[in-house]
């Protein structure tokens, strides 16, 4: 990754999120690693304030979370939650909606969000993890549903996450037994895109994030909000949304530039 190219990359860092947009990927990185990047409100908002912003950017065609460091993330505070025992339970109920804010954000945000995880992503930060679209992991890197293990249920959306990818009777093992869960299996699950050498998960993501910015971004925004919607429509009702999405993208100039390069067997440049 470039270091001092202003042309290529444009730094800023808000709350524990650091920001970096490198060619046409934004990269947001968790920055916490005394605690292993435990998560808290001010990164939940300077997150939705970034995806947000790449959103709204025609410049951004991708994002990569990745932790600092040797964690990708390891959750929420014990130490925050400890003391917010001691205050009324609206105070972490704030606290949760801000965390799933971030999730919904991601899920809804038009481009595709990538997760480079190396060392672990446990309790939230494995909930923030199957949020994104793809995940890059390093081969030795490690998943844990680990709430269970404090006598605490999962947010960020993980039950909802496991449930839906899973059987029920392994979601219920991951969930019950907070045990630590190998890259290697979530690979073959299908929950890990690709398994990478140890320290390799980022330039892996960058490289995703380079081909699919050269996709037309109509067309990826249309794929993940069509997935999205999938799972709880009907058929008839998502062949509906499946002819209204190819109809709006035959009908886009861009559909028009890749039917062309495809035709004359030339690489297709987007807008």
């Amino acid at each position: 990754m470039k270091k001092n190219d202003p042309k290529d990359k444009r730094r800023s860092m808000t709350a524990e999120i650091k920001s970096t947009t490198e060619g046409s990927t934004l990269v947001l990185t968790l920055s916490n690693p005394s605690q292993r990047n435990a998560l808290g409100p001010d990164m939940y908002a300077a997150a939705v304030e970034a995806l947000n912003g790449a959103d709204d950017s025609s410049e951004v065609r991708a994002v990569v979370i990745v932790g600092e460091g040797a964690w990708f993330c390891a959750g929420g505070s014990l130490q925050r939650l400890q003391a917010n025992r001691a205050q009324p339970p609206a105070v972490q109920a704030e606290s949760i909606e801000g965390l799933h804010n971030w999730i919904d954000t991601i899920r809804s945000c038009s481009k595709p969000v990538i997760a480079a995880v190396e060392g672990a992503a446990a309790g939230a930060g494995f909930s923030l993890a199957l949020a994104c679209d793809f995940i890059v992991s390093a081969r030795d890197a490690v998943f844990a549903a680990s709430y269970s293990n404090v006598a605490l249920t999962p947010d960020g959306g993980l039950s909802w996450h496991l449930a839906q990818a899973l059987p029920r009777q392994l979601a219920s093992e991951w969930l019950m037994g907070g045990e630590r869960i190998a890259a290697p299996r979530l690979h073959a699950l299908g929950l890990v895109n690709e398994l990478t050498d140890n320290g390799q998960a980022l330039s892996a993501a960058m490289a995703l994030a380079a081909r699919l910015g050269g996709r037309a971004p109509n067309a990826l925004a249309s794929i993940k909000e069509l997935l999205s919607e999938a799972r709880g429509a009907t058929l008839g009702d998502h062949l509906a949304q499946e002819r209204d999405h190819f109809v709006r993208n035959l009908h886009h100039p861009n559909a028009g530039i890749g039917i062309a390069a495809f035709l004359a067997k030339q690489p297709p440049h987007y807008d």
